[in-house]
């Protein structure tokens, strides 16, 4: 007698490869959705560096390369608006400090002087900030940052001028006079227009030269610009 076997039907098999193809491509976009995550910098890290010419004066303990004055910046991309978070460490107790966003750094993206600075630019007034008894310190301030920061004054024809650079000045010029500054040719960097020098700031960028605010630079353009 012939013996019949009977053959499963190609229907599950289908039914099968599909649940499987349809799991390949939920994988994958997951995978797109985390890299455009990363690849979009909703947050972003970088440290300010001491200006050499008055870190005696800025320090908790002069001399002391251990322990030398630190400034680390966390920049939060939000639907309305952006946080940033600085927390400074080893500064000379008691200090208080003037927080802003400028056009320019005078440092080159190794932290070396840069010779041919013109001058900080456009300039943000943020925020106050103060060394507590312990030389540390910290503020958090919202407002629009990352990529599309900027001011423009049409009536000294100014354009919108972005200020992708985080830096904070001495408050009173007397602080740094130790230092070689003279309190009479004060900077505007305060309230009161009469502040000291600049403390600490950030570094652009080796490749694009832009502050590190910008997340999206536009390499096409000359100089380089940022995408908003």
């Amino acid at each position: 007698m012939t013996q019949r076997f009977a053959f499963p039907s190609r229907a599950p098999l289908r039914t099968l490869l599909l649940l499987m193809s349809m799991a390949s491509l939920l994988t994958a976009f997951a995978v797109t959705q985390g890299v455009a995550a990363r690849g979009s910098r909703d947050e972003i890290r970088f440290n300010l560096v001491p200006s050499q010419q008055v870190i005696n004066c800025l320090a908790q303990f002069p001399g002391d390369a251990r322990r030398a004055p630190t400034a680390e910046v966390k920049v939060t991309r939000g639907k309305l608006n952006d946080q940033l978070d600085l927390q400074m460490h080893n500064i000379k107790p008691g200090l208080a400090f003037d927080l802003f966003t400028v056009q320019r750094s005078p440092l080159k993206a190794d932290g070396t002087p840069d010779a041919a600075f013109p001058g900080f630019g456009f300039a943000w007034y943020q925020s106050d900030l103060e060394a507590n008894a312990n030389g540390a310190g910290e503020v958090s301030i919202r407002t629009i940052l990352l990529d599309q920061i900027f001011g423009f004054d049409p009536d000294v024809k100014l354009g919108p001028t972005n200020t992708f650079h985080v830096g904070f000045w001495f408050n009173d010029p007397n602080a740094a006079k130790d230092c070689g500054f003279d309190p009479g040719k004060p900077t505007p960097f305060n309230g009161e227009h009469k502040a000291g020098p600049l403390a600490m700031i950030s570094l652009p960028d080796a490749r694009t030269a832009l502050g590190p605010l910008c997340t999206n630079p536009n390499t096409s353009t000359s100089p380089v610009s940022c995408n908003p």
